[in-house]
């Protein structure tokens, strides 16, 4: 191991990876990756969608081991088979999809497997309540203990998780985009706690697809492509070199948006669409707009505004109890999602892995999965026909994998939403529904899926999208449509919409009581 190096911050070296490989069948997933991390100091690990990052923080916390290469830790060589031996070696993990028991109490989920105990060797659940409360409220979390998690949305269950790995009280804190599904207080909150722990001299290796969270945060940065570590920069590195030591070219425009001159006719008309909830309150109100070819249309608000509601009502996937959808002027059946697809609707939710995937299928069976019924002949379906279409978009979405064979869920986030989005691209969708397109995903893989945006519109298609990332909604959107508290609160074009616009129309009628809620502010509001 190296000694010191005085011009890196933070203290003693906590951990160092040194010429780490780790290869899965038909991918070399880690290709001699170097790295370390110092006591007091947050370092960054920086890449694409597949770059290797998941591959080594499984690494560090026992999941994977290294077929080549050494893993030091406090300056001793060791080998990490569990995620036992991980613990004992101080090394914690937030992981990006939460590892929670649903029907367990954020104190029974935070000490799970590590439970007080009395002198008779019963669960000390006072005690367990106590530490819990008192781990809540470091990182400001206004939940009582008792709280079943799945009672709990998920920017709170993103602090469950953080609450969790402190009370493993470890020496080297990996934390996996913590940032993703937090409001910007909560991330604050976040960076405020981040702070105090490298005060401690907790080493932190962090991981973000938000490059200006880098800066503000970060003390150096190790960027990973292609399995390989390409170079380590100060934080303090620009977004332009930064971005391309990721994808190893220059991205010339973050939103490259390809606007019309002239959008065609409506293809999709929504009209005084309505669906009550609980005790008669409305889910959403009266809404209606219109889609038209060739044009971008984003559905802007806060979380909670009803815009997931409103795209799974036109798709069919809910019932509502008022109002129309039409295609082409063909009103579509309440709630039947084959009409819609027949019509020429597509859906990428927001939640890809859960709805948008099935996770342990093939990527052909996922690709071709909306058009099974062109592939069936007879009863039987044609393999070799969905293998030939499959292997064609998945060569057009450059999808990073070993063969259409391999499993969804062994892909990264950026290649898993091509396979979401590309599936509807072997039928005739002709409006796609993008709800959160961008969630989690590099900015190469960003670029990609905008460049794909434009594709569509330019041959006759339209988008109408929803984000919470407001830059993106104003950089990719020809009119931007706002939701308030479930009503649609006003419309701006592409030169009118800005984000002091848009937040005056998503903050209207919203009583105060739930302005300061994690569930219902805008991610992304303050150019996250």
């Amino acid at each position: 191991m190296t000694g010191v190096n005085d011009d890196v911050p933070g203290g003693r070296e906590l951990l160092r990876v040194e010429g780490v490989t780790k290869s899965f069948p038909g991918v070399r997933a880690l290709d001699g990756v170097d790295m370390s991390l110092r006591a007091g100091e947050v370092h960054v690990l920086l890449g694409e969608n597949g770059a290797g990052k998941s591959t080594l923080i499984k690494m560090l916390s026992g999941a994977h081991r290294p077929d080549t290469g050494r893993i030091v830790v406090g300056g001793d060589e060791v080998a990490i088979r569990s995620a036992q031996d991980a613990e004992r070696l101080g090394i914690a993990t937030i992981y990006q999809e939460f590892n929670l028991v649903p029907g367990l109490t954020v104190a029974e989920n935070i000490f799970l497997g590590r439970q007080p105990r009395t002198a008779l060797g019963l669960v000390d659940r006072k005690t367990m309540r106590a530490r819990a409360a008192e781990l809540l409220k470091r990182v400001r979390l206004d939940v009582s203990p008792n709280t079943p998690v799945a009672e709990l949305g998920i920017a709170r269950l993103q602090m469950v998780e953080i609450a969790k790995a402190l009370s493993l009280e470890a020496r080297i804190l990996i934390m996996d985009e913590p940032t993703a599904v937090l409001t910007s207080e909560e991330v604050d909150t976040l960076f405020g706690l981040v702070r105090e722990l490298r005060e401690s001299g907790v080493g932190i290796i962090f991981i973000t697809h938000h490059l200006e969270e880098i800066g503000a945060l970060g003390d150096r940065v190790t960027v990973l492509r292609d399995g390989r570590s390409v170079d380590e920069v100060p934080a303090s590195t620009d977004e332009d070199e930064l971005i391309r030591l990721m994808v190893g070219r220059d991205i010339a425009e973050q939103y490259p948006r390809q606007r019309p001159e002239e959008p065609g006719a409506p293809l999709l008309r929504v009209r005084g669409l309505t669906r009550n909830g609980p005790k008669g309150l409305p889910v959403f109100q009266d809404v209606g707009f219109e889609v038209r070819a060739g044009e971008v249309v984003g559905l802007a608000g806060l979380v909670g505004a009803g815009r997931t509601e409103v795209a799974r009502a036109i798709f069919g996937v809910d019932a509502y109890d008022a109002g129309t959808v039409e295609i082409d002027g063909t009103e579509l059946a309440r709630g039947d999602v084959r009409a819609a697809m027949r019509a020429g609707l597509g859906l990428v939710p927001e939640d890809r892995k859960g709805q948008g995937l099935v996770l342990d299928a093939s990527l052909q069976d996922n690709l071709t999965l909306a058009r099974l019924d062109r592939d069936t002949r007879g009863g039987l379906v044609d393999r070799g026909a969905q293998r030939r279409e499959a292997a064609r978009v998945a060569g057009q979405l450059k999808v990073r994998m070993s063969g259409l064979g391999q499993s969804a869920r062994t892909l990264s986030g950026g290649n898993q939403q091509k396979i979401v989005i590309g599936k509807w691209l072997l039928t005739d969708t002709r409006l796609l529904i993008l709800d959160e397109p961008t969630r989690g995903i590099d900015v190469g893989a960003k670029v990609e899926i905008y460049q794909l945006i434009n594709e569509l519109t330019a041959s006759g298609r339209a988008v109408l999208m929803i984000s919470s990332d407001l830059p993106e909604v104003l950089g990719m959107s020809d009119r931007v449509l706002v939701m308030s508290q479930g009503r649609l609160a006003g419309e701006l074009s592409a030169a009118e919409a800005t984000q002091d616009a848009v937040m005056e129309l998503a903050l209207q009628a919203a009583p105060e009581s739930t302005t300061n809620n994690d569930e219902s502010a805008m991610e992304g509001s303050d150019v996250r």
